[in-house]
């Protein structure tokens, strides 16, 4: 005699083999989707230490835009000439020029996705931060009191940070002793130098931290992986940061 019981075992089991396929699919759309977003359109980082008060602080979120920022996208018409200006919040990617294998990259994209963007493959973040652009290519720059001077590309006239940057923010200066040498590197001083054609000026805001170009070197523009377009937490900070 039929055994219903086997026919419907055998029905469900199509039924859950086809529901796991489709949860796979989904899964998998997803992840495209979110690689297409993290590539080419936007990416979300949390600031982690505190070299940006008082600006930006530790935990804050920010939405960052790499929209024309990728060098084989920035020289096409519909994109800026350059990945960011004055004043804005930037992404420096110094893993820029490591030759990281597609695999790898995926991988890395895979268990970021997994994780809601906490957990990476080892190493893979170790050289990312979050900076200011200060000076741009052309430019001519000096520091003293921890505060940029520059001098535009075929312009007479030399200007503070401040008075170029259409973005409002505030710099933290430290206290320093009575008897600290000049001479010593990074006290907030610096002597004039000409960034190149393809060269950016980023500092932190607070700059008793000296982990920027001042202790980098300007950085090329391939090192911008992204420009901060929004802040989204806390919630009394909402905004363009």
């Amino acid at each position: 005699m039929f055994n219903k019981s086997l026919k419907y075992s055998y029905a469900d089991k199509k039924n859950m083999a086809a529901k796991r396929r489709g949860i796979i699919f989904i899964v998998l759309l997803f992840f495209a989707i979110y690689m297409l977003i993290t590539n080419f359109l936007f990416l979300i980082r949390i600031l982690e230490n505190t070299s940006m008060q008082p600006s930006l602080n530790y935990g804050d979120r920010f939405i960052f835009s790499t929209f024309g920022i990728k060098k084989n996208l920035k020289d096409l018409p519909f994109f800026d000439s350059l990945p960011a200006d004055r004043g804005n919040v930037v992404l420096i990617n110094k893993n820029a020029y490591r030759n990281n294998s597609i695999i790898k990259s995926v991988f890395d994209k895979l268990i970021r996705f997994f994780s809601v963007n906490k957990i990476g493959l080892s190493g893979m973040e170790d050289q990312v931060f979050i900076k200011r652009v200060i000076a741009l290519p052309g430019d001519t720059i000096s520091m003293n009191n921890y505060v940029l001077r520059i001098q535009p590309e075929g312009d007479r006239y030399t200007f503070t940070e401040f008075e170029l940057s259409d973005k409002l923010y505030e710099i933290n200066i430290p206290n320093v002793p009575a008897l600290w040498d000049e001479a010593i590197p990074f006290s907030g001083s610096m002597e004039k130098i000409v960034l190149g054609s393809d060269e950016f000026f980023v500092l932190s805001d607070d700059r008793g931290n000296t982990n920027d170009s001042r202790t980098w070197g300007p950085v090329p523009a391939a090192f911008i992986s992204g420009k901060a377009i929004f802040r989204y937490w806390p919630p009394d900070k909402i905004g363009v940061p």
